[in-house]
């Protein structure tokens, strides 16, 4: 029954296109976690400085990522090239470029937090910045999704075209029931191995916290 529903590519060419969506939110956390580290130290050096890097971190976290996308899609040609070199993003790119708003100012509040508190001789409550950057991962991966607007291969673009393929409302419930349950047990594998990296570390602070 479930052969005669969905194709036989589906699967592969979901899982591929999960891979693109965690792509997509590796590069914008990885440019968030530098830019917004460097936001938050600023942030917390307080003055002009301090002054600007809060605002900034506000308009970015107000910052619509479909706006964001469509902006960079139309403001950077195709065709754009550097010394000869073709240096226009691709849609991948694109897409992560358009969450890292959203990353750098995420990781911009949670850093500066962290920071206050292994100033006040927390490490404990520092750590809270490991689970909260996970969370943030798993909301870009699922907002990588928006890439499907603009033609990238992601893993609910896979589930959407495959649903439209289907005549019946049962096949279609099939294949996003097969979806949740792929990305739902990817996630909080993710979380549970967050959370484990987190009791961890925590035992490591509190055995040197309370050593000689």
């Amino acid at each position: 029954m479930m052969g005669q529903l969905l194709s036989a590519d589906f699967i592969p060419e979901l899982l591929a296109g999960m891979v693109v969506n965690f792509e997509i939110a590796a590069i914008a956390l990885a440019v968030g976690l530098a830019l917004g580290a460097l936001l938050a130290l600023a942030r917390l050096g307080g003055g002009v400085l301090g002054a600007v890097a809060t605002s900034l971190i506000g308009l970015m976290r107000a910052a619509p990522t479909f706006v964001v996308m469509f902006f960079l899609l139309n403001i950077i040609p195709r065709d754009a090239t550097l010394f000869g070199i073709g240096v226009a993003p691709s849609g991948i790119m694109i897409v992560a470029l358009s969450l890292v708003p959203y990353s750098a100012s995420y990781v911009a509040d949670n850093g500066a937090e962290a920071l206050r508190q292994l100033r006040a001789g927390s490490p404990l409550g520092a750590l809270q910045f490991l689970p909260n950057v996970t969370r943030a991962f798993f909301v870009l991966v699922m907002s990588s999704s928006a890439g499907a607007a603009i033609g990238v291969t992601e893993g609910i673009a896979v589930i959407l075209r495959e649903a439209v393929l289907l005549p019946s409302l049962g096949g279609k419930l099939v294949v996003f029931a097969i979806g949740i349950l792929f990305f739902g047990i990817t996630l909080q594998a993710g979380f549970a191995l967050m959370r484990l990296l987190q009791r961890h570390l925590g035992r490591l602070a509190t055995r040197d916290s309370s050593g000689p």
